[in-house]
């Protein structure tokens, strides 16, 4: 007999879709576990603060529940809930009109590292240089290059999310790379 944990990890979204469609709704909670930390780490690289990320989150994973009956490619669930809250996010942005400085390298935060050493320090320091060089992209660019870097998605799904076509985020990736290296640059020899 397998443990309750992980036969949740085995039941397919597509399963867990057609649960919740059958009338079972608190089946959704499996979905809403499963994703949400992925959902948050990549809103939280869009907006760059974590409460409007809570929030864009929340409202993805409300638009999911409430959309679920039109929702047609069972299989791509995540893929589809992330296209959702990719459009929370510029829905959010928009409206606050503002991307502030998102930064796909934080892996924790600062004051939770131990130690006080160069290399801490060090890593700080790059974090807050990146943060701002990303904070200088157009938007376009910093959700094509955290997409791609921070969310390690290929082409084709951040095509399927973003609505954007392959060779367009192609050229986005590469355009805000070589803006990212030109700021990164530019503060190196200041």
């Amino acid at each position: 007999m397998q443990p309750a944990d992980q036969s949740k990890e085995q039941t397919s979204d597509s399963t867990i879709v057609r649960r919740v469609l059958s009338g079972e709704v608190e089946a959704f909670s499996l979905l809403v576990d499963r994703h949400h930390a992925r959902c948050l780490r990549l809103a939280t690289h869009l907006l760059g603060d974590g409460d409007d990320a809570e929030d864009a989150v929340q409202e993805a994973f409300l638009r999911a529940y409430r959309h679920l009956g039109s929702y047609r490619e069972r299989d791509r669930f995540c893929a589809w809930l992330l296209r959702i809250l990719v459009n929370q996010c510029r829905t959010l942005a928009a409206r606050q009109r503002r991307w502030s400085g998102a930064d796909p390298l934080v892996a924790a935060d600062v004051d939770a590292l131990v130690g006080d050493t160069a290399d801490v320090a060090e890593r700080a320091a790059q974090r807050d240089e990146l943060a701002l060089a990303l904070s200088r992209l157009g938007a376009e660019q910093r959700e094509a290059i955290v997409l791609r870097f921070a969310d390690e998605l290929s082409y084709d799904e951040m095509s399927s999310i973003t609505g954007v076509g392959v060779s367009a985020l192609k050229m986005r990736v590469q355009r805000a790379c070589a803006q990212l290296r030109a700021l990164l640059s530019e503060h190196l020899h200041a």
